[in-house]
């Protein structure tokens, strides 16, 4: 008998002062466990589609709602790595912040959170998440037309 997989899926947000950035991520310290340091997101409930999940897991855990948001479903970045013995799949989608001073509203999941430059980033995810998190910082920063059709 297969092992049911684990699938969750969250945004990569960010926010840049400018127009040339630089970007900052937005990363936060889980109340449990550890305390690691993690992206908003959350297991995909029954139903519901991989990008719901993002944008619902977001709000929950940050108090970002859609509308405050700016996702690029273009670009998607899927980890797969195992938890306690099992599979397990994560999707993030990069989303801007259209308000470079928003605030940021803690769910009881999380006790801090921080807006990082990619370096200070990285620091502080798993291996996984750090290089998913490169590869889309790239990818972002390669995207002409994104600048052109935002501002």
């Amino acid at each position: 008998m297969a092992v049911p997989e684990l699938r969750a899926a969250g945004l990569i947000v960010f926010r840049r002062r400018n127009f040339k950035g630089p970007f900052e991520y937005l990363l936060l310290q889980t109340s449990y466990g550890r305390h690691h340091w993690t992206p908003p997101k959350g297991h995909v409930d029954p139903g519901e589609s991989d990008m719901q999940t993002a944008l619902r897991e977001t709000e929950e855990e940050s108090g970002l709602k859609e509308a405050s948001l700016n996702v690029m479903e273009n670009i998607q970045k899927t980890l797969n790595y195992e938890v306690r013995g099992k599979p397990k799949t994560v999707i993030y989608w990069p989303a801007e912040v259209k308000d470079y001073d928003v605030g940021i509203k803690l769910s009881d999941e999380h006790q801090d959170f921080k807006w990082l430059a990619i370096e200070k980033a990285c620091e502080l995810l798993h291996d996984t998440t750090g290089e998913a998190l490169r590869v889309v910082d790239q990818e972002i920063r390669n995207m002409t037309d994104f600048y052109i059709d935002t501002y």
